[in-house]
């Protein structure tokens, strides 16, 4: 059985002391404020990275440089026979897409995920294809299985803020002033590769209900499983820990059998959103784990 490498970035949440935990590796995510390079997670943390978006200051998103990959997959690759990347979601950034073209070089031995996750979603890919690589499958397996349940997958998140919607362009100066004045709290959606906006709440007792609704509504009508046996919940959140931790009691009441993770959202979604969002997420578990005695 060959040794696999499983790689990720940090759009999954995953913090480079979680990863050695799990034994697979971070690329951590550029981020460009007032002119100056940061990583997440090396020398931009969360409290950071909310300070300067508060602020006022200029940030902006990057992406991994090429070197960056390549010599991570070269020293990699000297202790370990294949590599499983998985990039945060094609829809959302280019970086699946360079890490496809550069994987070209890598023939038989880098295997790119194209599975259009992101930050929680993301993270349960990362710890399925590790859990697959323990199995004995391998990276061309992995790959295939899960690009094969991309789809399975749901989020939605409730912004506090329009002010960085309307920076990001995202949405026009007069819709945000309108929303501003009438205290809107927009709820999207990531299906698949997508941010879109899924319904308009007035409160945030609003908005959650609008969430858990149609978290309802996903399992028992899109995944058959109204009690979440077969599916990971999970919660994100941007900033506000605590707004987070209560919303988490609430989604534990609503769904009483299942574990939830509760992570911050990923810094790449967070500063299009601003600071105060919830989120709740599911994927459906993976059914080569369930029938191998996997989680």
């Amino acid at each position: 059985m060959g040794k696999i490498a499983v790689i990720s970035d940090s759009n999954s949440g995953i913090s480079p002391q979680e990863a050695k935990e799990l034994g697979i590796y971070i690329i951590p995510m550029p981020f460009f404020i007032n002119g100056e390079t940061y990583y997440e997670g090396e020398n931009l943390t969360q409290e950071q990275f909310y300070e300067r978006l508060k602020d006022g200051s200029e940030i902006s998103t990057s992406m991994p440089s090429v070197g960056s990959l390549t010599d991570l997959w070269d020293e990699l690759l000297c202790a370990y026979d294949e590599i499983v990347h998985i990039p945060m979601s094609s829809g959302l950034s280019s970086s699946c897409e360079t890490a496809m073209m550069l994987a070209n070089d890598y023939e038989d031995k880098v295997f790119v995920v194209n599975n259009q996750r992101i930050s929680v979603t993301q993270r349960q890919s990362v710890l399925d294809a590790k859990a697959l690589a323990d199995k004995g499958r391998t990276a061309a397996e992995i790959k295939e299985i899960l690009e094969r349940e991309k789809l399975e997958s749901s989020i939605y998140i409730m912004v506090d803020t329009l002010a960085y919607l309307k920076k990001g362009g995202r949405i026009t100066p007069a819709a945000a002033a309108l929303g501003t004045l009438l205290r809107l709290k927009p709820v999207l959606q990531i299906q698949g590769d997508k941010l879109d906006a899924f319904a308009k709440a007035r409160t945030v007792k609003q908005a959650k209900t609008i969430m858990l609704d149609a978290m309802k509504n996903d399992l028992a009508n899109r995944f058959a499983d109204a009690k979440g046996q077969n599916v990971h919940l999970e919660m994100a959140y941007t900033y506000d820990l605590e707004a987070a931790e209560a919303f988490r009691a609430e989604v534990l009441a609503a769904f009483p059998d299942s574990e939830i993770v509760l992570n911050p959202l990923s810094l790449s979604v967070s500063c299009h959103i601003g600071p105060g969002a919830l989120a709740i997420a599911c994927s459906k578990k993976i059914p080569e784990l369930l029938s191998e005695g996997g989680n």
